[in-house]
């Protein structure tokens, strides 16, 4: 499966995802929705918080032209609403993926999908 297909498909094509993207950890992009668009500095910003959370905590996380507030983050996983909408972001051992839910979709279920996916990718080394 093509990193597009896993964007498509096992993300926004569950319809609990609105806009996702998969990125390495050196901020390349792999796959992502047509309609998504991530800053360079957003990227690399979002890949340092995993380690060290304090700018996305003091200034949120930046994806596609909204700031989202930081909600709460670990090693693995940040999460970020504005509004009804939301952000989750999951890392594996060569990626991040980004799942992003629109105004009526369910951030529980948004967040089972992206973390799904994120942990089928780990288990099989990326």
């Amino acid at each position: 499966m093509s990193w597009q297909e896993y964007v498509d498909s096992n993300l926004v094509g569950t319809g609990k995802v609105s806009k996702a993207a998969i990125f390495g950890l050196d901020g390349s992009c792999w796959a992502a929705s047509k309609d998504l668009s991530i800053v360079q500095v957003d990227i690399q910003t979002l890949i340092a918080a995993f380690g060290n959370p304090n700018e996305i905590q003091a200034k949120g996380i930046h994806l596609d032209g909204k700031k989202y507030v930081h909600l709460r983050s670990d090693a693995k996983s940040i999460y970020g609403r504005l509004g009804s909408e939301g952000v989750t972001c999951v890392k594996t051992n060569q990626a991040v993926l980004i799942g992003l839910y629109a105004d009526g979709m369910q951030a529980g279920t948004s967040t089972v999908v992206v973390e799904a996916l994120g942990d089928y990718l780990s288990t099989r080394g990326y």
